[in-house]
């Protein structure tokens, strides 16, 4: 074989193979997290699931962390799509916070293995080594909520506040809510927190006084 055929890029059919690999090695780790929970997703289980070999899920990924971070940033572009479908109908401001805050709590309860896959991978050390992928992975995301928000907190003088702190308040009690939940925490009904926080958040952002 000349050195210009050991070269020379893939194939479509090498691939679509290695497409099939990664997609199994995914499939299998979700399953895994899914069945044993974050203390049984280690690397012998998902090889065991998948049946794929621990030089090709390196080959594909790195390292273990490599995948664990790939099925994070997933499970998060899934929901931050969910949440860009809810909010988009949203005429108001008020509307969007309703529909961004219960768009979330819904998600999470339809899709329970992907929010503790969310809320979990951040505590699991895994991620440090991958921050900028993973923030590549969510920037267009965030990018267009933010795009969709603008105009309309501007247009109802919500209060001026930085981008961060403003998550903080739409965002803090929603993923504690999940968190409380995905932990089973007794009496804590999912379904009553989506019918109830909405409003309470848009209250603690408040309002622009208005001008004399």
């Amino acid at each position: 074989m000349t050195e210009r055929a050991r070269t020379a890029p893939a194939g479509p059919a090498k691939q679509r193979r290695g497409q099939h690999t990664v997609d199994r090695l995914l499939r299998a780790a979700f399953e895994v997290y899914r069945d044993a929970g974050p203390q049984g997703f280690t690397l012998p289980a998902v090889i065991e699931a998948s049946g794929v070999s621990v030089g090709s899920l390196y080959h594909h990924f790195g390292s273990f962390d490599g995948l664990a971070a790939t099925l994070f940033i997933r499970c998060k572009d899934d929901l931050l799509a969910a949440l860009t479908d809810a909010v988009r109908p949203a005429t108001s401001a008020k509307g969007a916070v309703t529909a961004l805050v219960s768009g979330y709590l819904r998600w999470s309860a339809a899709h329970r293995t992907e929010a503790l896959i969310i809320h979990a991978s951040p505590y699991a050390g895994y991620l440090r080594a991958h921050t900028e992928r993973v923030d590549a992975g969510r920037a267009p995301r965030v990018a267009e909520l933010l795009e969709f928000f603008g105009p309309r907190l501007a247009a109802e003088g919500l209060r001026p506040l930085p981008p961060a702190q403003a998550e903080m308040l739409i965002m803090g009690p929603v993923t504690f809510a999940v968190t409380r939940w995905l932990a089973g925490t007794e009496g804590f009904d999912l379904e009553e927190a989506a019918r109830t926080l909405p409003d309470r958040i848009w209250l603690s952002l408040g309002t622009v006084p208005a001008g004399p």
